[in-house]
């Protein structure tokens, strides 16, 4: 257009141009979550497992509580010629899209999985969920509480060992360990207790970080269930028969629990559970039709992944669209 423009003639550009930018907006959105739903769907759609194909389905890396980098496990996996895995890292749901990338890169089908901390009658109970969907918002925001919660009580507990006269002298190391994935927090400072002469003998570090009010974070198990049902993802207990602090089901509890909440399944093959109990758990699962998963834990090389054969957990891979054949 020529000349000056009228006082309407520019009103109706500027309207134009927000609407044609919020119009490109969505696009971009839009476009960027079907990239990333791609993303996610292509690692697993189609795939065919041979029954002895090798799976490991909870493992852990540096986003959470591991050593294992990201990269490190997932050349490790492919090396050892891995059918499929799962990458578990405790109540980081923000972490799928990426790791799902870095194994497509290296051509290993790897599940959007997450291991989130709950509770249940006053004990821990982790619970795997399988197959979420990143973009919906229901799982993500019990991570993130999670997140937020856990680092509000690794403050708290400075604050209280300041008080018994335990310092910190140098204040940039404090910022790095609240930087630190929450999952990693509780372990960093009892390390860094440690550096600076504290807990060294009796009392030790842990004990001194426990009366301090140490207390993992966790969601209820029933929020979480829902929240993950809600985001597509089915639900199994993690190491049901661990003990060590979390609860240790046996069938009784695992009836109750189900009068409670609907889990989808049990993490039967488990490397601290016993023969016995992987044959109870076995048996509940199929006489309650629950799904059925393997996982080795590792979190570093120290403990590697395992091998567990695809056939262990097949009615859960079918379940995610993995065909057993």
């Amino acid at each position: 257009m020529n000349g000056s423009w009228t006082c309407g003639e520019l009103a109706a550009w500027g309207t134009f141009r927000k609407r044609k930018w919020k119009s490109f907006d969505i696009h971009r959105v839009e476009m960027r979550t079907l990239w990333k739903k791609k993303i996610l769907e292509a690692s697993t759609r189609h795939l065919v497992l041979a029954p002895d194909a090798a799976i490991d389905l909870q493992l852990h890396t540096t986003f959470s509580d591991g050593t294992w980098t990201p990269e490190q496990l997932i050349d490790y996996l492919v090396r050892e010629q891995f059918g499929l895995v799962a990458i578990t890292d405790h109540d980081r749901v923000d972490i799928a899209t990426v790791l799902q990338q870095l194994a497509a890169e290296k051509q290993l089908p790897l599940l959007a999985a997450v291991e989130m901390s709950t509770s249940w009658s006053g004990e821990l109970t982790d619970v795997l969920c399988y197959g979420f969907d990143p973009e919906k918002t229901a799982l993500p925001e019990l991570a993130r509480d999670i997140v937020r919660r856990q680092r509000e009580n690794t403050r708290e507990i400075c604050e209280n060992l300041r008080k018994i006269g335990i310092s910190f002298p140098n204040l940039h190391e404090l910022d790095a360990l609240l930087a630190k994935p929450s999952a990693q927090q509780p372990h960093e400072l009892v390390a860094l207790l440690k550096r600076l002469g504290y807990g060294t003998g009796e009392p030790s570090a842990g004990t001194l970080i426990t009366d301090a009010g140490f207390l993992w974070a966790t969601n209820d198990l029933a929020t979480v269930v829902d929240a993950a049902h809600r985001s597509g993802a089915v639900c199994l207990i993690a190491h049901p028969g661990r003990g060590e602090g979390y609860t240790c089901y046996d069938a009784h509890l695992l009836d109750e629990l189900q009068s409670q909440v609907p889990i989808d399944g049990l993490e039967v093959y488990y490397p601290a559970h016993t023969l016995e109990q992987i044959a109870m758990y076995r048996e509940y699962a199929k006489t309650h039709r629950l799904l059925t998963s393997s996982g080795s834990d590792s979190h570093g090389p120290e403990k590697k992944p395992i091998k567990y054969r695809a056939e262990l957990s097949r009615s859960l891979l079918e379940r995610l669209g993995i065909q057993i054949s």
